[in-house]
C-alpha cells in the first residue's frame, strides 16, 4: 500500500511536470485515496489551476463527505472560486459553510471572505483600467462589504484576520462618506439645498470618523446659508472652525469661502463645442461667509 501511494504521488507530479491533460488527471484521482486527492487539489491550487483544483475539492467532498478533509475542502473551494474571480459562487460557498458549520474553528475565515468578496466587487480588471474615484461607483457592494466586515469583527474580534478587516472598514467608511459628499455637492449644484443638507448630515452623524466630515460640514453651512437659515449655517460653521481650523475652505481671516462652479447647464453650445475656449460665461465671485464671532 505504501508503494501504491508513492507511485500515485509520483504520477501526479509527473502530470504537472510533463503536461498531462486535466482529463487524464481527473480520471486518475477518481481512484485515489482521500489524502492523495486532497494533496492533488493543493498542487492544482498552488499552480494557479483553480478550475481543476475546484473539481478535485468537489470530488473529494462527494467521495468522502465525512472524511478528515471534507470540511477543509469546503473552505478551500471558497478561496479557489475567489481567486478564479467567480465571486457569486464564492459567496454562495461561504454561506453554505457558515450554514453547515457555524461553530467550526475556522468559521472566522468564511465570515472574513464574505466581506472580502463584497469588497472585491466593482474592482475587476475593467474598473482598474477605467480608473476613477471609488466613491463615484455603485455603493451596493461597498455597503455590503462594510456590513460583512462589521459582523465579522463583532463575532471574531480576536481572529487573525481582524486587523485586516478593520483596515478595510476604515477605507470603506471613507469611501461611503465621500460618496454622500459627492451626492450632496451634486444637489448643491442643482440648488436642491434641503437634499444637500440632509446628505451631508448623514456623513456627520453616521461617518463621524471619516475624512469627509469637514467637507460635509461646509456643505451644511452653504445649504443653510442659501436657504436663509443663518443661525443653522453659523452653528455648522462654528463646529467646522472648532474641529477643523485648518480646513482648506477658510481664508486668512477665518471666514469660509464657497467657490462657485460653472456647470455644463450654464454654458452655451459654442463654449461646450470649443472645450471652453470661446463664449466663456462670467464667473461669479466667491461667496464669503463670516463667522459670527469675528468682526
Amino acid at each position: 500500500m505504501r508503494y501504491l501511494t508513492l507511485i500515485s504521488t509520483l504520477f501526479l507530479i509527473s502530470c504537472s511536470w510533463f503536461g498531462g491533460s486535466d482529463e487524464d488527471e481527473d480520471d486518475f484521482v477518481a481512484e485515489t485515496s482521500e489524502e492523495i486527492l486532497y494533496e492533488s487539489a493543493q498542487t492544482s491550487l498552488r499552480s494557479g489551476n483553480y478550475d481543476l483544483g475546484i473539481r478535485k475539492l468537489q470530488r473529494l467532498e462527494a467521495r468522502f463527505p465525512f472524511g478528515r478533509y471534507a470540511e477543509q475542502a469546503q473552505l478551500e473551494v471558497v478561496y479557489a472560486y475567489f481567486m478564479s474571480s467567480d465571486l457569486d459562487t464564492a459567496e454562495s460557498a461561504c454561506d453554505r459553510f457558515i450554514r453547515l458549520h457555524p461553530q467550526h474553528p475556522n468559521a472566522d475565515y468564511a465570515y472574513f471572505m464574505k466581506g472580502l468578496i463584497s469588497f472585491s466587487y466593482n474592482r475587476g480588471t475593467f474598473d482598474r483600467l477605467l480608473g476613477g474615484e471609488e466613491s463615484r461607483r455603485d455603493m451596493t457592494h461597498i455597503r455590503q462589504a462594510f456590513l460583512n466586515f462589521s459582523e465579522f469583527l463583532i463575532k471574531f474580534p480576536q481572529s487573525d484576520y481582524a486587523t485586516d478587516a478593520w483596515h478595510r472598514m476604515v477605507y470603506l467608511r471613507n469611501v461611503l462618506a465621500q460618496s454622500e459628499v459627492d451626492i450632496a455637492s451634486y444637489y448643491i449644484g442643482r440648488k436642491a439645498y434641503v437634499a444637500a443638507a440632509n446628505r451631508a448630515r448623514t456623513v456627520v452623524e453616521d461617518y463621524s470618523q471619516s475624512e469627509a466630515v469637514p467637507d460635509a460640514l461646509a456643505i451644511i453651512v452653504e445649504a443653510n446659508y442659501r436657504l436663509g437659515l443663518e443661525s443653522a449655517a453659523d452653528d455648522a460653521l462654528q463646529i467646522l472652525a472648532l474641529n477643523y481650523p485648518d480646513y482648506r475652505g477658510f481664508d486668512d481671516a477665518g471666514n469660509l469661502v464657497l467657490e462657485e462652479t460653472i456647470e455644463n447647464r450654464h454654458r452655451s453650445w459654442v463654449n461646450v463645442m470649443t472645450f471652453g475656449l470661446l463664449d466663456r460665461p462670467d464667473i461669479p465671485p466667491p461667496i464669503q461667509i463670516r463667522q459670527a464671532n469675528r468682526s
